[in-house]
């Protein structure tokens, strides 16, 4: 079995984006693309060079064959995806927005993906893996996913490897809010780096201040917590250390969607490599600013010599 350096799981969709602002109900034209958390955080790590792996379940249907064509192309391992035909890949419509963060309209109930349960789990190809990068989306589709991402975070603690777990809030997904804080926390506190956003990190532990955020997780057990603070940068603190680490200028944002992955992507890829905390996190801010700038999920993540490019920008 190959070995991989992360390993995710979740959802992916197939995603159709308008090619003209205004209403959803009103655009005739849209580009298919892929969309997913999870598949965001594997094919920016895989772009980097790095061997990540995706595991989840599509539908024995178009969008599925599409999402694994996809994921091939960009040097995914699926080794651990299957293809169920009893349900349908899941989909989305997003709009074209000329500010802000874009509509979003998802056709995901009942999918394939939301039937992955614990007993499609396999432990080889996750423990071929050094490391375990989940959010807090499978948590919320069903109870099977919840059950996979239970089992894949236990399993992973027990084989001695790291997992990062970024919150990913979908609150239309949960049944309640204070459902949706206790069981994101009771997974982010078995993590041992967290990374959610200000407004995520205000809601799941009722401080506002990023340090008293960051403490909150510190103080249950996780080792490093790094917060987005969007057009601010990030903020980091562990155990030893803690900082603010600044933005890279962005003169337009085209779309905002995929920031976070990307940011994710670059704090993984730096600590699997050794960087120091602080270049971890200002490569997270460099993907995220690049990932703004294009319209896709993903369609910004760059490739090793493309970041060493960008980060050598005056900052």
């Amino acid at each position: 079995m190959q070995k991989l350096d992360v390993v995710t799981f979740g959802e992916a969709m197939a995603l159709f984006m308008a090619e003209n602002p205004g209403p959803l109900d009103e655009v005739r034209h849209f580009t298919r693309e892929l969309a997913g958390a999870e598949t965001n955080v594997a094919i920016g790590l895989a772009r980097l060079g790095l061997k990540s792996g995706w595991a989840s379940k599509v539908g024995a249907d178009a969008f599925g064959t599409f999402i694994m064509k996809r994921l091939a192309e960009e040097n995914v391992n699926v080794d651990h995806v299957f293809k169920d035909d009893r349900y349908p890949t899941g989909f989305q419509l997003k709009e074209k927005a000329l500010k802000g963060d874009p509509a979003v309209q998802y056709f995901r109930k009942g999918s394939a993906a939301s039937f992955m349960s614990a007993d499609d789990f396999q432990k080889d190809y996750f423990s071929s893996a050094r490391h375990l990068h989940m959010t807090g989306i499978p948590l919320a589709i069903s109870k099977h996913t919840r059950s996979f991402a239970q089992k894949a975070l236990t399993h992973m603690k027990e084989a001695g490897r790291t997992v990062s777990f970024d919150p990913n809030l979908r609150p239309t997904l949960w049944a309640s809010q204070q459902e949706m804080i206790e069981v994101v926390n009771e997974f982010a506190f078995k993590a041992d780096y967290v990374l959610p956003g200000i407004s995520e990190g205000e809601l799941l532990t009722g401080y506002s201040s990023p340090r008293d955020i960051a403490s909150f997780y510190l103080e249950k057990g996780v080792s490093l917590v790094v917060i987005k603070l969007g057009e601010q940068g990030a903020f980091y603190k562990n155990h030893s250390e803690e900082a603010e680490v600044k933005p890279f200028e962005v003169e337009k944002v085209v779309d905002t969607v995929g920031a976070g992955d990307g940011f994710a992507v670059g704090l993984i890829s730096g600590l699997i490599e050794k960087l120091t905390l602080k270049e971890a996190v200002l490569r997270g801010n460099a993907i995220g600013s690049l990932a703004v700038q294009s319209p896709g999920d993903n369609d910004g993540y760059p490739d090793r010599q493309t970041l060493i490019d960008y980060m050598n920008l005056p900052i």
